[in-house]
């Protein structure tokens, strides 16, 4: 029985077209300090790097 990992769930956003995206490191807390700009430029997602063997792996059902 394959069971999907909820770590892996919680942290990656898969597309129906089936690209695997990742939220940016390092926007967690302290952001106070930091620049705008660096703040603008970790919001969002990117592409994440994975084969599909993997993947399905780690997200059976998606």
């Amino acid at each position: 029985m394959n069971k999907t990992n909820k770590s892996f769930l919680k942290r990656l956003k898969v597309t129906p077209t089936g690209k695997v995206f990742a939220r940016i490191p390092g926007q967690n807390h302290f952001n106070a300090k930091t620049r705008r700009l660096k703040q603008l430029h970790l919001k969002g997602w990117k592409n994440f790097s994975i084969d599909r063997q993997t993947l399905k792996h780690y997200l059976p059902y998606i």
